[in-house]
């Protein structure tokens, strides 16, 4: 089920008029949840609900076998390691078989002139699968290192691996936040509720107007990318980095909004990324509930930052290695991580300073020369790398670049493309006056928002133009991770 879809602005309502009004205590709540949940999943394909049921009920039950041999560390490392193994080799099988299948052919094809008679599968990848995979691990791992005692209630943990506003595509909630909340009575709360509409306003937003508007001309234009010169190639880039933050964060914004009307609170997944003032602090803004699960889960475990630093920039191309790859069975999406890994590594080796610890321009309206230019450089650097991620091959991104380059004629433009980069700009500029903000839609301390009828009437704009420019509807991009 999609979140704009009309099956999902009918299904919200029901499931909160049945959990606030009907299934009063935690436990009718959270089995709500598991049959709201499955309800919402099971609407693409019934048959993705055996697989999340299965890994829902491996990883439960290997929390109970760690609690169980607990002073025994060997078995729970082979349980916690049998649970690792079987979650990534399911995930495997679904999303990577035929990308190593067809690679190994190729190489031997090549090396040794010898053909593997491999069978490739012909499988539907479910939505999400990367998603609720990674939850579901790290319940296990934090078990294992007893940063959350084992639950015993199997109904809540379905409701933790499976809760529908973040099931499909995140934020990757941990169970030491979102299980402990399935643990204990929620009360209704009027004002939180609020937030998380206006939140979801927003997001809607940032999906329907400009991310889906964006996708129809990016889509339309690349495939036939040759005929643009460099600064149209640029322009199409930066249309493409609006679409997948759009897009991307607008689906967070709505899943955490939503989940705000049931009295939980998701983790914050974006924090304006693209007002960034160097590589390491946008990967501290961006997908933050991924970046943070591999550097817990796999770079901290490398050694981290507590090696030299050649080891420091080893475990960093590991991780980001790792990463690509789990964005896609494809050598771009790699190369996309390697590229990333190179920046900042460069960062790294120079020792620029790059723990900011406040938001850009601080108390100020406008930043400074040099954040200026850290933010602009950012943005660009951002760009090349969307480029290599939204290309088809790694082929194409490398041609895509190099004309983006060699080609630097400025030509009269599309006047879509120009308009589109415009509403871009438009929705950057309100996203910078409230950067300081979970949201842009929160409206804080402005007194000018105390009043109704200015609140009412900034919904009613958005409102009025989600209905006005909304483009042709897009599959959100995450599902197909």
């Amino acid at each position: 089920m999609l979140f704009n879809s009309f099956e999902f602005l009918v299904f919200l309502p029901i499931v909160f008029l049945l959990y606030w009004f009907v299934f009063r205590t935690r436990r009718w709540q959270n089995l709500l949840v598991v049959v709201a949940s499955y309800v919402f999943y099971g609407w693409w394909d019934w048959r993705f609900l055996l697989l999340i049921a299965f890994t829902s009920l491996c990883s439960f039950t290997s929390g109970l076998l760690i609690e169980r041999y607990d002073g025994r560390r060997r078995w729970q490392q082979v349980v916690s390691a049998g649970n690792i193994v079987l979650n990534i080799g399911i995930l495997g099988v679904f999303k990577y078989y035929n990308f190593f299948v067809e690679n190994l052919d190729r190489l031997f094809s090549t090396t040794f002139g010898y053909h593997f008679d491999w069978v490739t599968m012909d499988v539907i990848l479910p939505v999400g699968i990367s998603f609720y995979t990674f939850q579901a691990l790290s319940y296990s791992i934090d078990v294992y290192q007893k940063k959350i005692p084992a639950t015993h209630d199997i109904v809540e943990f379905f409701a933790y691996i499976s809760f529908f506003p973040q099931l499909v595509a995140g934020p990757i909630e941990r169970a030491t936040n979102l299980l402990p909340q399935f643990q204990r009575q929620r009360q209704f709360d009027y004002a939180k509720a609020v937030d998380g509409c206006r939140q979801m306003l927003w997001g809607f937003f940032k999906k329907l107007v400009i991310a889906d508007n964006c996708a129809t001309i990016v889509n339309e234009s690349w495939g036939q990318y040759q005929d643009f010169p460099g600064i149209g190639l640029f322009m199409i880039g930066v249309l493409f980095t609006f679409q997948i933050y759009c897009d991307f964060s607008g689906y967070s914004d709505i899943a955490i909004g939503c989940a705000r009307l049931f009295g939980f609170n998701l983790m914050r997944n974006f924090n304006y990324p693209y007002f960034s003032r160097s590589i390491p602090e946008f990967w501290r803004r961006w997908h933050i509930s991924l970046t943070t699960w591999f550097r817990d889960y796999i770079y901290f475990p490398l050694g981290g930052s507590r090696c030299d630093k050649w080891k420091i920039i080893r475990n960093v191309y590991i991780v980001w290695a790792v990463s690509g790859l789990w964005h896609g069975a494809s050598w771009h999406f790699v190369c996309w991580g390697l590229f990333h890994a190179t920046l900042l590594a460069i960062y790294n080796l120079f020792g620029i300073n790059t723990k900011y610890k406040q938001v850009v321009a601080y108390n100020r309206y406008l930043p400074n020369v040099k954040e200026a230019l850290q933010m602009t450089l950012t943005f660009v650097l951002a760009v090349i790398g969307w480029i290599i991620f939204r290309a088809e091959s790694m082929s194409q991104a490398v041609d895509y670049i190099s004309r983006m380059f060699t080609n630097p004629v400025i030509a009269s433009q599309n006047m879509f493309v120009i308009s589109a980069i415009r509403w871009g700009l438009l929705f950057l500029l309100v996203e910078w006056f409230q950067r300081d903000k979970q949201h842009a839609l929160q409206f804080g301390k402005a007194k000018v928002f105390n009043y109704m009828i200015v609140r009412y009437c900034v919904y009613a704009t958005i409102i009025a133009l989600m209905w006005i420019y909304t483009g042709k509807v897009q599959t959100f991009i995450y599902f197909q991770f």
